[in-house]
């Protein structure tokens, strides 16, 4: 068992590092500000070759998988969430391309992606159906005109990266919108050219702004049959999808809660309070080694769940491990921005501070694919069914 990262991952974590401390923490705060996508980070991604990170070298990545990628997202979310956010977007959207899709959709769809010429978005959650996915209303129905092809017809929300994608995946009912069976709902890939595909209203959002979270309209879409991934009645490649992805949503919220434990520790170095520093109080020493023992075990399950994954370990028997890394990292991004906050004091609360940035921030990671009580329930559910088991 060894806990180093092989010669190549800390030369990929030392370069991404060097990046977002030379090129994301100095545009940080204007993208919270302004709201607008961030095209100069997008491009230093692309030089540096981290939007390929977690496709295979065959197809124009870099081979290094989604423990690769989480390294570089932990890092890059130190200092911004919406810029650790473009990253994960190479995966979310790739994810079930690359878990069932064909050898052709493969070639089509995710070289550009590595290259940077496409980006991508991924289309589950409805307005009624967020965690309760079998919700979702969109309709495929059978195209007339074309043997094998669809007809899509619907509305997805709240689709990070909606207005800059290229294409899309999409899952939607393949039997009656009411039925709640599992082989009902398929997986399309989705041009944004294509007619009948429009983006609609944009969201304001609390946090994580620079990359715009919005609606996708479908107004009978017509998708050929080889644009289906994997096969008709597939709910299990979303779920398989999301699981591969808890390690990678995970790596943001370590990467939010070492910024935010870094910038608090080096105030209370230098805040004076009743005659000594702020640091000098034990009750704040307390509090800052409590977090970092947070941040450290949060890495190794999010890095042991990421080697997990890349196995291709994100079938039902390991989800209860995928589950805690995305839980137990989100919520320390929460209580980390919290305490970051607490010990600026006054200071804290101010935009003077990037603090309650990350305040902001951290909560949309308990909420986005799959909130943390859909990962408690997915944990225990492991533990009653024998998954998760000791003796």
């Amino acid at each position: 068992m060894d806990f180093e990262l092989t010669p190549e991952l800390e030369a990929l974590r030392d370069s991404v590092r060097r990046l977002a401390r030379e090129k994301v923490k100095p545009r940080a705060r204007e993208i919270d500000k302004t709201g607008a996508y961030p095209d100069d980070l997008f491009d230093a991604f692309r030089d540096a070759g981290l939007l390929g990170l977690c496709l295979p070298e065959s197809l124009g990545g870099s081979g290094a998988g989604i423990l690769g990628l989480s390294v570089a997202i932990e890092e890059v979310a130190k200092y911004s969430n919406a810029a650790a956010l473009m990253l994960l977007l190479t995966r979310l959207p790739t994810g079930p391309v690359l878990i069932a899709g064909s050898d052709e959709q493969k070639r089509r769809y995710l070289p550009g992606i590595a290259q940077g010429s496409q980006r991508a978005a991924f289309g589950l959650s409805e307005p009624q159906a967020g965690s309760d996915v079998m919700g979702m209303r969109t309709r495929a129905l059978p195209d007339s005109e074309r043997d094998g092809g669809w007809i899509l017809s619907g509305q997805k929300c709240w689709m990070s990266g909606v207005a800059e994608a290229d294409w899309y995946t999409v899952f939607a009912k393949t039997a009656e919108p009411s039925s709640r069976a599992h082989d009902s709902v398929t997986a399309f890939i989705v041009e944004r050219a294509w007619a009948g595909v429009s983006v609609g209203r944009r969201d304001h959002k609390m946090g994580v702004r620079g990359v715009d979270t919005g609606e996708l309209h479908l107004d009978d879409v017509r998708v050929p049959p080889e644009n289906v991934i994997g096969e008709v009645g597939g709910f299990r490649l979303a779920m398989l999808g999301l699981n591969s992805m808890r390690p990678i949503v995970a790596a943001r919220g370590i990467g939010l809660a070492e910024g935010a434990l870094m910038y608090a520790t080096d105030y209370v170095k230098q805040r004076k309070a009743f005659g000594r520093t702020i640091a000098d109080f034990q009750g704040i020493q307390w509090e800052i080694a409590k977090c970092a023992v947070d941040i450290e075990a949060a890495r190794l399950l999010t890095y042991r769940a990421a080697v997990m994954a890349d196995a291709g370990k994100f079938t039902k028997e390991y989800v209860p491990f995928l589950s805690m890394a995305k839980y137990h990292a989100t919520e320390l991004a929460v209580r980390a921005s919290g305490l970051a906050v607490q010990l600026l004091g006054a200071a804290g609360y101010m935009e003077d501070h990037p603090a309650e940035q990350w305040y902001r921030d951290a909560k949309q990671l308990t909420i986005v694919e799959g909130t943390s009580q859909v990962q408690l329930g997915l944990i225990s559910r492991g533990v009653l069914d024998g998954d998760l088991w000791w003796d």
